[in-house]
């Protein structure tokens, strides 16, 4: 990928114009249970998981055409799978992975290509984000051998399988905190951050703005969440070293990579800290390590970050370190734009935002955009049961660069909001309750009306699954959509988000209405003449006739 010529001074412009970390918004938890340099690695492959390369191409021309090099993002699909709600195989209620082995077919008939476990470690908690035993399975879920058999499966049907990997912290369980919490003496004592250890004040308020400080035992540890998930110390090299070898040790066992959860409070640990220059570069250098520590076991092993924050500082973390990191303004753009039906900036934003990401990374960033994941509302009780706006969540979605992250049952509208369980409810495999598959851990709440199934929308054309479908298969077959860069394109009206993905050797023209209004999109003379017929559109009425679009309600209209 090339660094566009404006790149030096998007770091600054950047900072000013993108979200930070809203309090409303923040991960309490995708790491939480509150109610309970060095240069890039030279191989370019392991970001999307393909075998093909980025290229760098130049073309000239107008605005169809290419007038630079051409920042392609090769990429895959794919899915987030919350293991406890998703598929259970043994009639216990609880989600495992035998039973994720048996819903391959079924994501593969979706088209994903990649799938990401939330934690299989054991665990205390329901979600499993405080670790008791990092080199184990959760029982609940099954064994090793379960774990070798899915990636056998997965594998065998051309998927990749990332798990999360949770180094921040662990619980207060783990046998390293016990070990540590036992005194002054304690072999670990040095593993965790104590407050009269370091001559600390008890008095600060952590990253997310609670009590940082949790007293055990006549001492005060740090946890960043809640005090059972007690923060690691990563400034004892014991500690980076067993974490290095914990992600080699997955990687031998045949994973592709990991999603990397809370990865920007490895230091980042107080609210005082937001936006330090020291620490933030003591994180970088640190997932640097990490990242050339599992070099020795896989070095095309894909690495996703979840750095919740603006693009000016998520960028570091790319080079040399992360292959991705979660775009947490493009989920907020989609959603803002489904409801509001505005479009924003934020197309003209993105091209800014790789700019800056490629000058990190030396071009070898992949985007990973998503709409919804495990700690947001879900996108069908966002949008209050509209299906037509969550199919165009999808189609903006899954037309944007990167690797696109679905998250398990937006495919066929699952609801949730609020509380954290609301938001991971069992997936719906059949209509009537209690079908083969269906996990019973939590009750369902949000979903108790099942108005969303599998069974009643795989073999319906219209449905929301058969759209998501549509739209991969869309994707795998047209480079520019699943590789391409991304050019904004003008539109007079703020309803209307318009986009051209190119690869050097095509285009491809994308328009989304985002109102229940058929509307117009002119394409601007210098463009138009790059744009000769539709390729594909969703819904009635969609034409392309001297330059001008016409785009049926919440409708997509994708011209070559």
């Amino acid at each position: 990928m090339r660094a566009l010529a404006a790149t030096l001074a998007v770091g600054a412009a950047l900072a000013g114009c993108t979200n930070k970390e809203p309090a409303e918004n923040r991960p309490v938890p995708s790491s939480s249970a509150a109610n309970a340099g060095t240069a890039a690695p030279s191989d370019t492959s392991r970001a999307s998981g393909e075998a093909s390369g980025r290229e760098s191409t130049a073309a000239a021309g107008s605005a169809g055409a290419v007038d630079a090099a051409v920042d392609e993002q090769p990429s895959i699909v794919y899915y987030e799978i919350f293991v406890r709600s998703f598929a259970d195989s043994d009639g216990d209620g609880i989600g495992d992975l035998n039973g994720i082995a048996g819903k391959l077919d079924y994501l593969q008939k979706l088209g994903v290509e990649g799938i990401w476990l939330t934690p299989i470690n054991p665990s205390p908690s329901y979600h499993g984000y405080d670790v008791t035993d990092y080199y184990g399975v959760n029982p609940e879920f099954g064994t090793m051998d379960d774990f070798k058999k899915l990636l056998a499966e997965a594998h065998g049907r051309g998927m990749k399988v990332i798990m999360d990997l949770v180094v921040n912290h662990t619980s207060s369980q783990h046998p390293w905190f016990v070990d540590s919490a036992s005194g002054k003496d304690a072999k670990r004592r040095d593993w965790y951050l104590w407050a009269e250890d370091q001559g600390l004040s008890t008095a600060a308020a952590s990253a997310q703005g609670g009590v940082a400080w949790h007293e055990k035992n006549g001492g005060h540890y740090e946890a960043t969440f809640w005090d059972g998930m007690p923060d690691l110390n990563f400034d004892n090299p014991e500690v980076r070293e067993e974490m290095k070898k914990i992600g080699r040790f997955w990687l031998g066992q045949g994973v592709d990579g990991f999603r990397l959860d809370a990865a920007k409070h490895v230091y980042e640990d107080f609210k005082s800290q937001a936006g330090d220059k020291e620490v933030a570069k003591k994180n970088q250098l640190w997932w640097q390590e990490f990242r050339q520590g599992l070099n020795e076991a896989n070095p095309n092993a894909y690495l996703v970050g979840e750095v919740w924050s603006s693009s000016a500082a998520v960028a570091p973390y790319l080079n040399g370190a992360f292959d991705s990191s979660f775009n947490f303004d493009v989920s907020d753009w989609i959603r803002g734009a489904v409801v509001s039906g505005r479009a924003s900036s934020m197309t003209a934003m993105l091209p800014r935002y790789y700019a800056l990401f490629a000058k990190e990374s030396g071009g070898r960033f992949v985007d990973a955009p998503f709409a919804n994941n495990h700690d947001r509302d879900r996108l069908m009780s966002l949008v209050q049961g509209d299906a037509n706006k969550a199919k165009l969540a999808a189609s903006m979605l899954l037309t944007l660069p990167g690797n696109p992250f679905l998250y398990y049952g937006e495919e066929i509208g699952l609801r949730g909001s609020g509380a954290d369980e609301r938001k991971r409810e069992p997936m719906l495999w059949t209509a009537a309750a209690g079908g083969e598959g269906e996990t019973s851990w939590e009750p369902l709440v949000a979903n108790r009306g099942r108005e969303a199934s599998v069974e009643e929308q795989i073999d319906d054309p219209n449905s929301l699954f058969n759209h998501y479908r549509k739209f991969i298969e869309l994707r795998k077959k047209e480079p520019a959509l699943r590789d391409g860069a991304l050019e904004s394109m003008p539109t007079a009206s703020q309803a209307i988000a318009a986009y051209v993905r190119t690869t050097g050797k095509e285009k491809l023209y994308v328009a989304h209405n985002l109102t229940g209004e058929a509307l117009t999109a002119k394409v601007d003379e210098r463009s138009a003449a790059a744009f000769s017929e539709i390729l594909f559109a969703t819904g009635e009425g969609a034409s392309y006739e001297d330059g001008n679009v016409a785009i049926p309600p919440y409708g997509t209209v994708i011209l070559r």
